[in-house]
């Protein structure tokens, strides 16, 4: 720095004030102390500059497990939003261990870091009290002090019982992975007693505490399959759920005879804008004669994509019948109240679940 003042004829403060944009400097006195940086190839020490302003410009996100798909999309969006906020995103994997949780939680706090975004769930709320730095939580209750960014967990619970309930389903299974401060836990808890209030049996299949490996769902399925062979509705995470699906069809159930499938809450066609490029990739996928069934051309390169009719034809291209596919009908976007919209949030995310309901000998769904 001092090399710098000397090239540009000013005091170390004025150049110190330039490259930390803390203070008035003129348009002139600036342009020579930029022109000294640029001829000396002088890059400012990172460091010193965060601890002169007082931060570090770096956001801390711990995830339970970078190999889950939900996680990985979670770090891989969360890093796009901080970098476009001007933060850079140190990501700590902690593969499901208390102790690496908490070993990275207390450095994170040792001032490397400006703030903490949180999806591990296996240290109490204790742990994550008192701490200096802000936190945020993503889907965890870790008392009033702690922000959470979470899902509807109470509707989603209530709206997948309402599908079993139209379904005719008597027998319904549920994975869980109950675990203590997730706000999951209540979609769980609201879909039971919606059943139960109908007389509707449910098997609960539960899964070992914060398990994401694809082993772990592969087991839990298998169990489930074998415990209880004449179960006619399903309800668990997608990846469990999707096992399930793989191993009923080895089990003799028939598909797509004996699926319905229900396209849940997404972006509408009205909310939902994407440009020529977009809208291309779609054709070559559907084909032209399907154009004017997803797309509405809005002129200048603009189109509005239906989401919703895209899958109904993927579903009807691996056969199965309208009366097996349902649209649920409800836009994230018409509805950031109740669900989570990419574009309406600006990229905050939620949890998702599926819903399988596998009919017997007298059922059609």
């Amino acid at each position: 720095m001092k090399d710098v003042a000397q090239r540009a004829g000013v005091g170390v403060g004025t150049v110190s004030r330039v490259i930390n944009d803390s203070g008035y400097v003129s348009a002139d006195t600036r342009k020579k102390i930029e022109r000294a940086i640029e001829e000396l190839g002088y890059t400012p020490n990172e460091l010193a500059r965060n601890l002169f302003r007082n931060r570090t410009g770096i956001i801390g996100v711990l995830i339970p497990d970078l190999d889950h798909p939900f996680f990985s999309a979670f770090a891989r969006e969360t890093e796009l939003s901080l970098y476009k906020l001007g933060y850079k995103t140190m990501i700590c994997n902690t593969v499901g261990s208390s102790n690496r949780e908490r070993d990275y939680l207390n450095m994170l706090d040792r001032n490397m870091v400006d703030g903490i975004i949180t999806g591990a769930h296996t240290l109490h709320k204790t742990e994550y009290a008192n701490r200096k730095h802000t936190i945020v939580a993503l889907d965890q209750d870790f008392g009033p002090e702690i922000p959470i960014i979470g899902s509807d967990h109470l509707y989603g619970g209530k709206l997948a019982a309402e599908i079993m309930i139209k379904n005719g389903c008597k027998r319904i299974i549920q994975i869980t992975g109950i675990a203590p401060n997730v706000a999951a836990n209540d979609r769980h808890t609201v879909f039971e007693e919606s059943l139960k209030a109908h007389g509707i049996e449910v098997l609960n299949i539960e899964m070992e505490w914060n398990k994401f490996d694809h082993q772990s769902y592969w087991d839990a399925a298998k169990e489930a399959i074998e415990k209880y062979p004449d179960a006619d509705g399903v309800f668990a995470a997608d990846q469990p759920a999707l096992c399930y699906m793989h191993l009923a069809i080895q089990a003799g159930k028939r598909v797509p005879e004996d699926l319905k499938v229900i396209i849940g809450p997404s972006i509408c066609q009205s909310c939902y804008e994407v440009s020529e490029e977009v809208a291309d990739a779609f054709v070559a996928e559907f084909g032209s004669n399907r154009k004017d069934q997803l797309l509405m051309d809005k002129g200048n390169g603009k189109y509005q994509l239906d989401l919703w009719r895209a899958n109904e034809l993927v579903f009807a291209d691996a056969g199965l019948e309208p009366g097996q596919i349902e649209t649920a009908g409800l836009c994230t976007c018409c509805h950031p109240d109740l669900l989570f919209s990419h574009r309406a949030s600006h990229g905050k995310r939620g949890n998702m679940a599926a819903v399988l309901t596998l009919g017997g000998k007298n059922h059609e769904s």
